[in-house]
């Protein structure tokens, strides 16, 4: 059985990779007034920051059904089957969109998978489904896989400037209020589909310390992990975290990655994170 892989953008694969696995992407939109961009399509995440300088906060949007409908049509002269791989449904409607589209398609099997989590640690999903593909792997072991990653995958973010969250709906205007009035960066972290705080802390250098420390506990175990280091126009400050991590972690592989145009309007500008699986 010939296996096909689709994401979203939200997954911040790199356009060569995305060419070199054979990885399909639908993208989401930035909407700011009345112009619509597509993300890794008509903007670029450094462009993005430099405009929302200047503009009020765009609005976000998924993909419409039909984007889904075209993809998969279009991959059935190819191949037998879709694992459609999207970012958290708590916080997107993406992941139905794909369901909704899987069922109207005929001549093809598709299989959604819900990351519940989102940026480049829903990529370490897309890239193994992939890689597995690539290696003519049955679909049902590359599945088996991914639902094995879960287990051990987890990420967690700081956000600088609360606002962002809250306007977008995905933080209580209390929750943000109250951290704004404390100066507190508080870490995020998805549980049950949904962005939620973790612990609250009450300086970004504290909050990235105490991302690191739970990176420790779970590598001290001394299996090999791959993780990800993903900021929002960071990318200075992101390599010298790498840099500081490698020396400290040699069991782990890491990346850098970034939060594109849709996952920065709703975490904002210095936004940092860090996530990892086990390999």
């Amino acid at each position: 059985m010939k296996t096909a892989v689709v994401t979203d953008s939200t997954a911040y694969i790199p356009k060569e990779l995305r060419e070199k696995l054979n990885i399909h992407m639908i993208p989401l939109s930035v909407i700011f007034g009345n112009e619509t961009y597509q993300e890794e399509v008509d903007i670029e995440a450094s462009d993005f920051y430099e405009m929302v300088k200047d503009k009020e906060l765009p609005t976000t949007s998924q993909p419409s059904i039909g984007q889904f409908v075209t993809l998969f049509e279009k991959l059935r002269e190819d191949y037998d089957a879709v694992i459609s791989i999207h970012l958290s449904s708590g916080i997107s409607g993406t992941y139905q969109g794909a369901v909704s589209a899987g069922d109207m398609v005929e001549g093809i099997k598709v299989i959604p998978f819900d990351s519940e989590i989102s940026a480049m640690v829903q990529g370490f999903y897309v890239l193994e489904a992939a890689e597995m593909a690539a290696a003519g792997k049955e679909l049902e072991e590359i599945m088996g896989r991914l639902e094995e990653m879960r287990h051990s995958l987890t990420a967690y973010f700081m956000v600088d400037d609360l606002s962002h969250l809250q306007r977008g709906g995905r933080l209580s205007s209390a929750q943000a209020l109250i951290g704004s009035l404390l100066q507190v960066k508080p870490l995020l972290h998805f549980e049950n589909k949904l962005i939620v705080p973790f612990e609250k802390i009450r300086t970004r250098k504290k909050a990235m310390k105490r991302i690191v420390e739970l990176l420790e506990e779970d590598a001290k175990s001394g299996d090999a992990y791959r993780a990800v280091i993903i900021h929002a126009n960071r990318e200075e400050e992101a390599r010298e975290w790498k840099a500081e991590l490698e020396g400290k972690l040699p069991n782990v592989e890491f990346m850098i990655s970034y939060f594109g145009p849709v996952i920065g309007t709703h975490l904002g500008e210095g936004s940092m994170g860090l996530g990892w699986v086990k390999k």
